[in-house]
């Protein structure tokens, strides 16, 4: 969904996303009507559909210059989608958009992902990707494309914790915070480990109840080009009593099922790859 840096490392090996398929107008929808939440965000995180704000027209008195790279000063981030082809750009790149599998908040439909274009304007706006060229391009949002369904899979093991009260839940918002450790990245860094190369925030509607998800990237440059190159620490945030006892949950669910056990809450045999630990963290 957004073009963060997340995007940089994924290039060389990340698997290929699940059946993305180009935007469409019109999308089954996921989650029952009842179950939407009222409030649907853009990729920066703002209210689209707030009806007691003024129309777009007399609350953004720069409206009339999105066609321009002018940026919005609550979040630095352009105004609208640039599909427009950047200065001392070399080849022209596709400005086809994929549909993600992941549910959006708010909405009948699913999350899209930036287009090619949009990922190349974004890399040469905040100076990110000097070594990436428009020939790498397609490697490079397929690859971020991947990043993104994958995280949404360890986000929904989470999930499947709350089945019984939210059957479809949907992502909502995220918020990329590459220079924001967690406290738990800063802790394996401490005991010597790398830096994630990216942090996410994703807020989840449970279908009705937001909870909040902090998500660390790591890239292993020893193990470049095998799929262990790459972890996906995902763990709710530490925002509710609900979420600290999930993290309890979790963790007592996978060592149950990597002894071979049956699962100490439900009684049923679980199996040590249904979860990963890499799924599970600490704050």
């Amino acid at each position: 969904m957004g073009t963060s840096s997340s995007s940089a490392a994924g290039s060389s090996s990340a698997p290929t996303p699940t059946a993305p398929t180009p935007a469409q107008d019109d999308s089954s929808c996921p989650v029952p009507a009842e179950y939407r939440n009222p409030v649907v965000y853009n990729v920066y995180g703002e209210v689209t559909n707030d009806p007691s704000r003024p129309p777009a027209s007399s609350a953004n008195p720069l409206q009339k210059l999105q066609s321009t790279q002018v940026l919005d000063p609550r979040n630095n981030m352009p105004l609208e989608a640039n599909q427009a082809p950047c200065a001392g750009q070399r080849k022209p790149l596709t400005t086809e958009r994929v549909q993600s599998t992941i549910p959006k908040g708010g909405t009948a439909s699913t999350w899209q992902f930036p287009s090619p274009q949009m990922v190349f304007n974004a890399l040469r706006r905040k100076n990110k990707g000097e070594d990436v060229t428009e020939d790498d391009m397609e490697g490079f949002v397929n690859a971020h494309n991947a990043m993104n369904e994958s995280t949404w899979r360890t986000v929904m093991m989470w999930e499947q914790l709350h089945k019984g009260e939210c059957s479809a839940p949907t992502l909502l918002k995220f918020q990329g915070k590459p220079h924001d450790l967690s406290p738990l990245a800063w802790m394996r860094q401490a005991l010597g480990g790398p830096a994630p190369f990216d942090r996410h925030d994703w807020t989840v509607d449970r279908c009705g109840k937001n909870v909040r998800y902090i998500i660390d990237f790591y890239f292993f440059d020893d193990k470049a080009g095998t799929p262990g190159a790459f972890e996906i620490v995902t763990r709710p945030a530490l925002d509710s009593f609900d979420s600290a006892l999930d993290r309890v949950k979790m963790n007592v669910y996978i060592k149950f099922a990597q002894w071979g056990l049956p699962c100490p809450i439900t009684g049923h045999q679980g199996s040590g790859a249904v979860v990963s630990e890499g799924a599970v963290g600490g704050r």
